[in-house]
Order: C-alpha cells, then sequence, then structure tokens
C-alpha cells in the first residue's frame, strides 16, 4: 500500500513536471494545447474537463460546477490565471466556453434527471394522470380507454389494471420518457408495441421501457453518455437530448431482442445485460454519437 501511494504522487509529481517542460517548449498551456490540437466534441470536451478537474488550482478544479450564467466570468478567471491574452487568443475563450457549457450543462441534466426519478407517480395530480392518459392516446388512438382502471393497460405492456404500480422504480422518469417516445416517434413507438404483442417477440412494451429508462439513467449517471452528449450538443445537453437518447435505445434494444431471439421472457436479464454491454463498448470510442440524426449543428464544427 505505501509503495503504491509513493509511486501514485510520484507519478503525478512527474506528469506535472512534463506539463511544465512542454508548456516552456511550446509556449501554450495545457489547455491551449487541447483545444488547439484537438477536434471539437466528446474528444476535446472530455480532455478539457480532465484538465480542469486535476488542476491544482481550485479555482480551475470548481469552474466544472460553476453556474451557468457564470461561465462566461469563469473563462476570463482561467485566461488571467494562466496567463493567457484574450486578444492574442480569441479562439481560445469561444472554445473553453462551448466545452464547458457541456461539462456543466450534463452535471445540470444528471440532476434534473435525478429528480424527476425521485418524483412518484401521484395518481391525485391531474398533470400525472394527463400524461397517462396521453401515452394511451398516442399508443392506441383508435381503441378508447373504457376506464382509468382497466385491463386495457395491459396492451400496451403494464402489469395489471392501473399502471402507477408499475412507476415505482423509476418515478416520473419512466412515464416522461414512454410519452415523448410514443408522442415524438409514434410511427416507430407504435410498431414496436405492435411486435412486442406477437407470441414470437412476446414482451410488455411499457415495462421494457421503464427498464430501458433504468438503464439510459446509469448510463448517464456513469458519465458513459458523456461522448455521445458531447458529440451531439453543441451546448449543455437537455432533457430533450436524454429523451431522444432512450427513444434510439428503446428501438435498437427492440432490434436486438428479435436479433437475440430468445425463447421467453425469462432470458431478459441476458439479453438487457449484453445489450448494455454493446452500448457501453459503442460509447467507448470518442466519436460515437449513438443517434446521429440527432448530431449537433455546424456550429459545433467551428468551435
Amino acid at each position: 500500500m505505501f509503495v503504491q501511494v509513493c509511486l501514485y504522487f510520484y507519478c503525478k509529481c512527474l506528469w506535472r513536471c512534463l506539463k511544465f517542460v512542454v508548456r516552456k517548449l511550446t509556449g501554450r498551456c495545457e489547455l491551449q494545447r487541447i483545444c488547439y490540437n484537438t477536434k471539437p466534441g466528446a474528444a476535446r470536451t472530455m480532455k478539457i474537463e480532465a484538465s480542469l478537474k486535476g488542476s491544482k488550482s481550485k479555482r480551475l478544479q470548481t469552474s466544472v460546477s460553476v453556474h451557468p450564467d457564470a461561465i462566461e466570468k469563469t473563462i476570463d478567471d482561467i485566461m488571467e490565471l494562466k496567463r493567457i491574452n484574450p486578444d492574442i487568443n480569441p479562439q481560445l475563450g469561444v472554445s473553453l466556453q462551448a466545452c464547458l457549457l457541456q461539462i456543466v450543462g450534463y452535471r445540470n441534466l444528471v440532476a434534473e434527471v435525478e429528480k424527476l426519478r425521485r418524483e412518484p407517480y401521484d395518481s391525485e395530480n391531474p398533470q400525472h394522470e394527463e400524461m397517462l392518459l396521453k401515452l394511451w392516446k398516442c399508443l392506441k388512438p383508435n381503441s378508447p380507454l373504457k376506464a382509468r382502471i382497466s385491463k386495457q393497460w395491459c396492451e400496451i405492456g403494464f402489469q395489471g389494471d392501473d399502471p402507477k404500480t408499475d412507476f415505482r422504480g423509476m418515478g416520473l422518469l419512466g412515464l416522461y420518457n414512454l410519452v415523448y417516445f410514443a408522442e415524438w416517434d409514434t410511427g416507430v413507438a407504435q410498431q414496436v408495441l405492435s411486435d412486442s404483442l406477437q407470441p414470437k417477440y412476446s414482451y410488455s412494451f411499457a415495462i421494457v421501457g421503464i427498464n430501458i429508462t433504468d438503464l439510459a439513467y446509469n448510463l448517464l449517471v456513469s458519465g458513459a453518455l458523456k461522448t455521445h452528449f458531447y458529440n451531439v450538443a453543441p451546448e449543455a445537453p437537455t432533457l430533450t437530448h436524454f429523451q431522444q437518447t432512450f427513444c434510439y435505445l428503446m428501438h435498437e434494444f427492440h432490434k436486438f431482442w428479435i436479433e437475440e431471439d430468445p425463447l421467453d421472457i425469462m432470458e431478459f436479464n441476458r439479453v438487457r445485460e449484453k445489450f448494455h454491454k454493446r452500448i457501453l463498448k459503442q460509447l467507448q470510442n470518442p466519436d460515437m454519437a449513438l443517434c446521429p440524426h440527432f448530431a449537433a449543428s455546424e456550429s459545433l464544427i467551428n468551435m
């Protein structure tokens, strides 16, 4: 243990000495080298994030957790601390701001998603009830719901006659995602539902949607989704980006389920784990964007 601690501090000191030498040779600090030598997107933003968090300066360490409104002032502080003339290096400030918007935005997105996950479904809340009924209407537009408490809910993959009990694990987040999928990707959602009802593929659409919400949530909280979001969001990733990612994961899991051709629903956990590992592997590629049709605008390329 003592040897490991000594080795850690040795490597840390050696790395800082190396950075000092490189700065003297190039005339540029680490942040400048990253911005000038790494293309925009996850590759650049993740390096900037690691550099700021690993800095010996507390001001730089805390810059990744400032309020979005304070980012511009934070950039000025970084430039001053690093003794970088903004008039000589105008593009550096723009690049750093883009990176910080993504870094801070990701942290705020985690907090927003966590808040939704912790909020339980309340059948006494008219807004919650309205969202639940919207889910039915989007998925089954030609089949009116006969009653709020009804076995009809099983037709879209809930376990009983009252869906509120199925949202316990993911809270409102599960409902938000299902409604977004059904409302904004209606054709795909209806097709996935239709396929899920076939004896050959049989699984519970809504329950699987809540389960895939859990998968997306864990990818987000673990930081695995940084690769994707830093590549598709030119500024701060939002809840909409997260919901779009859920739609992608839901559709891809459905295709994966069909490819795996499981014997029955008892194989769900095995298939889910295999799918999870597949997504994690894809996200290890710094150029990865899970849903390219949601890719960032050209403005990102110029930052």
